[in-house]
């Protein structure tokens, strides 16, 4: 397992824009209202976002086998407000409709791609003969969330989506110094793939490093009590003809992201 030790603090040069599910508390009550915030934004600080159906393909809380679909109100915040559906770990997951952004400059471009680890597109880019200036990216946001109801008991599993991050720990069920990760794409275990890490301290000051998955996509991240963690990893890929079509985009990528606390 290779970790490359990256530490940012709450100022750095080139940074995405995540999506992430922000529960108000991560250990409620059996009987407490499950609440959560969607945020968009960067080192834990962000926009938060409403209930906005077009914004999503699925909206679901998972807790073992029952699954409920989170029904809110146009313009809720948080944009997740309901019971709890049982004693023990629910999953709270959430897929984005795909949205674009434009690339005015070449290097921005190649920043994002260095940053996130996707590989020599550079040189796809340019043996597809595409424009170095005002091209579009269109992508999807596939994000999950751990919230310890009651005891907390359960485990996580691969909801399919297209792109993921499945806990192999759970956080909430025993003290852990570290946590077992999985990154999936398609069904499939993606070995060697980049995992960034935020932590944020009670403080609320942020640190970010990076990791790798093993053969089997297995990421193995550090972490301590009292702590809150994203975890991300991101594939690019050129889009279907009708993706291209539809959004005019030349690249696609799909971004999974797992939040959690350590308590």
């Amino acid at each position: 397992m290779r970790i490359m030790p990256l530490l940012l603090m709450l100022a750095a040069p080139v940074q995405a824009h995540e999506l992430w599910i922000e529960p108000l508390d991560w250990q409620p009550a059996i009987e407490a209202r499950l609440e959560a915030d969607l945020v968009n934004g960067q080192l834990f600080d962000g926009l938060t976002l409403s209930y906005l159906p077009k914004w999503f393909s699925r909206f679901d809380v998972v807790a073992g086998d029952a699954v409920a679909t989170v029904d809110g109100r146009m313009g809720d915040n948080p944009a997740l407000g309901q019971p709890a559906l049982s004693d023990g770990l629910h999953v709270v997951v959430y897929q984005s409709t795909p949205s674009t952004v434009e690339y005015k400059e070449w290097t921005k471009f190649l920043k994002f791609v260095e940053h996130k680890d996707l590989g020599d597109i550079a040189a796809e880019h340019k043996a597809r003969g595409l424009a170095e200036t005002s091209f579009k990216e269109v992508y999807t946001r596939y994000s999950k969330a751990l919230v310890g109801v009651g005891a907390g008991a359960g485990a996580d599993k691969s909801e399919g989506l297209e792109t993921e991050i499945v806990a192999l720990d759970n956080p909430y069920a025993a003290p852990l110094d570290t946590m077992r990760v999985q990154v999936f794409y398609q069904g499939v275990a993606r070995a060697d793939a980049q995992v960034e890490l935020f932590e944020k301290a009670p403080d609320d000051t942020v640190v970010v490093s990076l990791h790798r998955t093993d053969a089997e996509g297995i990421a193995v991240l550090p972490v301590r009590p009292g702590h809150v963690y994203m975890a991300d990893a991101v594939v690019m890929r050129a889009p279907s003809d009708a993706m291209a079509a539809e959004f005019g985009a030349v690249w696609e990528t799909l971004w999974a992201n797992l939040t959690f606390a350590v308590p």
